[in-house]
């Protein structure tokens, strides 16, 4: 029987933050029971790699760990720690491609208004990790929150307006009076890229 393994999956922002604490404790529980911890890449970061592997030095390359998963998904084996992920605007993706390109990645500029054959290959590959691009490669389609076309096309048509909020309102928002996140989170904006430590 082969070894039992577990795909863990790497993503963006605060998910990835969190991972350099949980993925020590799932490793550590699962070390004497046998199974395998495995990795893979489906940040935004790591898609745009994928996308653009045949253009890059070995070095730079990354797998499709997304249609890997997606593909691995559809057997009775799988067992994936799927976190969440951004569901990447443009300005999300511009701002990762520069990123990216300032490590020495060496991506194209996304084409916003592509005027060429080339621009317009390179923006549909861009394009492929726009939006939410994960979900329905995972669950082939199951809980996909996409609205249809038509939907949307109504919605735009006819705006729905909140209103004015009722001072009468009976809904209340209550935290607890100590020891919650309202009382001991703290929040900061940094310039640079830093080093943090988490302690608890």
């Amino acid at each position: 029987m082969s070894q039992p393994t577990i795909i863990y999956t790497k993503t963006d922002e605060a998910p990835f933050l969190a991972t350099q604490s949980l993925l020590p404790i799932i490793r550590a529980f699962t070390k004497s029971s046998g199974i395998r911890i495995e990795t893979r890449d489906i940040s935004l970061a790591g898609r745009i790699i994928a996308v653009f592997a045949d253009r890059l030095p070995e070095p730079q390359r990354i797998g499709d760990h997304l249609a890997e998963l997606g593909e691995l998904a559809k057997t009775a084996e799988a067992n994936i720690i799927k976190l969440p992920n951004i569901s990447a605007s443009v300005p999300q993706l511009i701002a990762t491609i520069s990123e990216l390109q300032e490590q020495g990645v060496a991506l194209p500029d996304y084409p916003e208004n592509p005027a060429t054959s080339e621009e317009e290959e390179v923006k549909m590959r861009y394009d492929k990790v726009k939006g939410s691009a994960v979900n329905p490669v995972l669950r082939e389609g199951n809980s996909d929150r996409r609205a249809p076309k038509a939907v949307k096309e109504y919605a735009k048509a006819n705006p729905h307006s909140m209103g004015g909020w009722d001072a009468d309102s009976k809904t209340r928002v209550v935290t607890m009076s100590d020891g919650d996140f309202a009382s001991n989170e703290k929040s900061v904006t940094v310039e640079d890229a830093t080093l943090v430590r988490i302690e608890h």
